[in-house]
């Protein structure tokens, strides 16, 4: 695929390019939300992370690289025992594995990962990484912290939390077109809006940000136990890739897997986890939310993603912005 395929004015490019970040906005903050990380600096690493791996596929492939929710429990339970430097070390290790698995494929062909990762084997592993989950999202609904500690009142959480979910599972179903995609990000603004009803948003916080601001980057550690304890969950998303580059070929018409290649796709992703662990940010990988807003516009331009990421990179400098994602309510 070349750029010469693609006669969009530059306009449209870049307006198409900020509709993806918009996609897949709610799950790309959500995931640090939970996990306790910075979500301007999620923001920085998304788009960094897509920079790379467009790069590395030579702006083939139109993918948005975005917060893995696979690495969620590893994430929380890692900071807990080893801290968040450590934890970042975890992650840029599971970058490796990527990039790792990459060069195997490149070597021993795409059969390579089908032996050494059966479905059979990956179905468990992803299902008990949702199980692992379902406790923490249990307790942030009832106003507590993923370890329990009661943050805001049961009966005003449940009053944010329920309609928020309830939201989300409508717009997940009922939605239409474009708003089909976005259930994460219309739950959360149904749940900010009942929690600035009910007081339980800090504005104050919001006031005293500056408009500019670096993210809180995170130089990584490198702790063998915390490394362990993360590189094994990068195998299921390692899966997750897969059908992901194989999603988005199907509704472009183009075999991914055989140009640029697998390998190369691998090796991108591998290369944004590594420098998402290298800012402390969360690990990367495909969104089935971008495929879908791609099949429904029909725009294939690989260079949509490149302006999603700049719009990305840019809203991680704005201080407010960061403050109002970090004032959302746990119940939310």
């Amino acid at each position: 695929m070349t750029q010469q395929e693609f006669n969009d004015p530059l306009w449209r490019t870049i307006l198409s390019g900020a509709q993806m970040l918009f996609v897949a906005f709610g799950a790309l903050v959500l995931m640090p939300l939970i996990t306790g990380l910075d979500p301007n600096v999620a923001l920085f690493t998304a788009g960094l992370g897509t920079l790379l791996f467009q790069i590395v596929t030579g702006r083939q492939v139109p993918v948005f690289l975005a917060s893995s929710f696979a690495f969620i429990t590893p994430i929380i339970l890692a900071k807990g025992q080893f801290g968040l430097a450590a934890t970042m070390g975890g992650v840029m290790a599971a970058g490796f594995v990527y990039t790792f698995l990459g060069l195997a494929v490149k070597i021993k062909g795409t059969g390579f990962i089908d032996r050494l990762l059966p479905p059979v084997v990956i179905g468990p592993v992803i299902i008990s990484i949702g199980l692992a989950m379902a406790p923490i999202a249990a307790n942030m609904a009832m106003g507590k912290s993923g370890d329990g500690v009661q943050l805001i009142p049961y009966q005003t959480a449940m009053l944010i939390s329920m309609p928020a979910l309830l939201t989300t599972l409508i717009v997940a179903v009922f939605g239409k077109g474009i708003f089909r995609l976005v259930p994460i990000i219309s739950g959360v603004l149904v749940g900010f809006a009942l929690s600035f009803y009910f007081g339980v948003v800090d504005t104050k916080k919001i006031a005293d940000a500056a408009w500019l601001a670096l993210p809180h980057f995170t130089a990584p550690e490198f702790n063998w136990q915390a490394i362990l304890f993360i590189v094994p969950v990068a195998l299921a998303p390692a899966i997750e890739h897969i059908g992901g580059v194989i999603a988005v070929g199907s509704v472009t018409g183009r075999d991914y897997l055989k140009k640029p290649g697998l390998h190369r796709t691998l090796f991108g992703d591998g290369i944004a986890t590594t420098a998402a662990g290298l800012f402390g940010g969360p690990p990367n990988t495909t969104y089935a939310e971008v495929t879908g807003a791609v099949m429904l516009t029909k725009n294939y331009n690989p260079q949509i993603m490149i302006w999603a990421s700049f719009f990305a990179i840019t809203l991680a400098f704005i201080g407010k912005f960061g403050a109002l994602l970090q004032s959302i309510p746990v119940p939310v």
